[in-house]
């Protein structure tokens, strides 16, 4: 038996990938997608070949993940419950699409994963994996094994010598990639409690930060960031250079306690300096670009479309309708926007389009107002009517 596993060299797969090779007397086939990772990738190779498998595939993913994952989340302003930036969940569907191209090369008969039964991934990788091929097996077996918690995995580790990144003392479970960092587990679980200050992986302590605030403008073309303090980058460097000045003003943390897909809430934080600030300044460009009724639209499908990349519905007809009508808009969102770091905050600035709908001489109460104002009460009038009596 043949099975392609989903493999990070953390505590869960490391276990998996020796679990699964003993309990199938399978063919393992590692799959690490590098798509900007914290990790040194070169370790985690070592790491899988050592623990017994056949075969490693390591792939520079990078500019896939932040193309076809990470901008149409960022044009469509996906957060989830309004916090959340999902660097994990949008790289979920792109690992899973490897992974059954993987097994169709391989001619295995399973891919599998180290996601638990209480997460959320392992609903993201059966759904991408299935949506992608039905007929092939999505193993789980941190979800099958008998090992009950983190202590005991990493018991079994030291019982069959797997090397792990993870000890008692920094039990986190930490998933990181060039869009943001998620860091779970551990003592973050006692919601009363703030994050213990080791835990954060990326941005500085916003207290002790710089005491001096910078100014950081960035530029797009058709809603795509293309420009950072007026240098020309492709996305994956714009990204790489935007989380170092950001994280070091400790801009991009975010601390939730959100609602599972499983239906119960737990405790998270996540770093994601880039996105943060990005998402800020493509949202202050729409909203001096859009008409009112398109922009308030917009606005109430974002949600939807967070929740549809939290749920692992990536490959839905719903995610990809509402990709059309976010890139139908996107030829619009060219300017600049300017925003100011300082201390943990993201504070816009300045905002330039040649497709503004911002008019000085309407806006303006000062000499040079165009607005006819007499034409305003009879505005109000109409406007009322629908409800006018309502309340007698």
């Amino acid at each position: 038996m043949k099975i392609v596993l989903a493999y990070s060299g953390g505590l869960d797969t490391s276990v998996a990938l020796h679990w699964l090779k003993q309990r199938y007397d399978a063919e393992i086939i590692a799959f690490c997608a590098d798509i900007g990772q914290l990790e040194p990738l070169e370790t985690v190779r070592e790491r899988a070949l050592a623990t017994g498998a056949s075969k490693v595939y390591m792939e520079p993913l990078t500019d896939r993940y932040l193309r076809d994952f990470a901008l149409p989340a960022l044009q469509a302003h996906a957060r989830y419950e309004n916090k959340y930036l999902l660097a994990a969940p949008l790289s979920r569907p792109l690992i899973a699409q490897r992974m059954v191209e993987i097994a169709h090369a391989e001619g295995a008969e399973a891919v599998a994963h180290g996601a638990t039964g209480k997460g959320n991934d392992q609903v993201r990788f059966f759904t991408s994996a299935t949506a992608l091929d039905p007929g092939l097996k999505v193993l789980a077996p941190v979800i099958d094994w008998e090992l009950t918690s983190r202590e005991a995995e990493l018991a079994y580790a030291d019982e069959h010598g797997i090397e792990v990144s993870v000890s008692k003392a920094k039990p986190y479970s930490i998933d990181t990639n060039i869009w943001g960092t998620s860091i779970e587990c551990g003592e973050l679980d006692d919601i009363n409690q703030p994050p213990p200050g080791h835990a954060w992986q990326l941005t500085a302590d916003p207290r002790t930060a710089p005491d001096r605030p910078e100014r950081v403008t960035v530029g797009f073309e058709g809603g795509v960031p293309v420009t950072l303090d007026g240098d020309k980058l492709d996305l994956a460097a714009l990204v790489t250079r935007l989380t170092g000045l950001a994280a070091r003003h400790g801009v991009g943390r975010i601390d939730i306690v959100e609602s599972r897909i499983v239906g119960f809430k737990t405790r998270g934080i996540y770093e994601a300096p880039a996105a943060t600030v990005l998402m800020a300044a493509h949202e202050e460009l729409e909203a001096i670009i859009f008409d009112r009724e398109t922009l308030h639209h917009k606005q109430g499908l974002a949600q939807r479309y967070a929740e549809l990349a939290y749920y692992g519905y990536w490959f839905s007809d719903l995610r990809r309708a509402l990709d059309g009508f976010v890139a139908t808009l996107q030829p619009q969102v060219t300017g600049e926007v300017t925003m100011e770091l300082y201390k943990g905050g993201c504070t816009v600035v300045s905002r330039h389009s040649p497709n503004s709908r911002y008019s000085d001489t309407l806006a303006t109460y000062e000499a040079g107002d165009t607005f006819d104002h007499q034409a305003g009460a009879g505005f109000a009038y109409v406007w009322s009517l629908p409800i006018r009596g309502s309340h007698r």
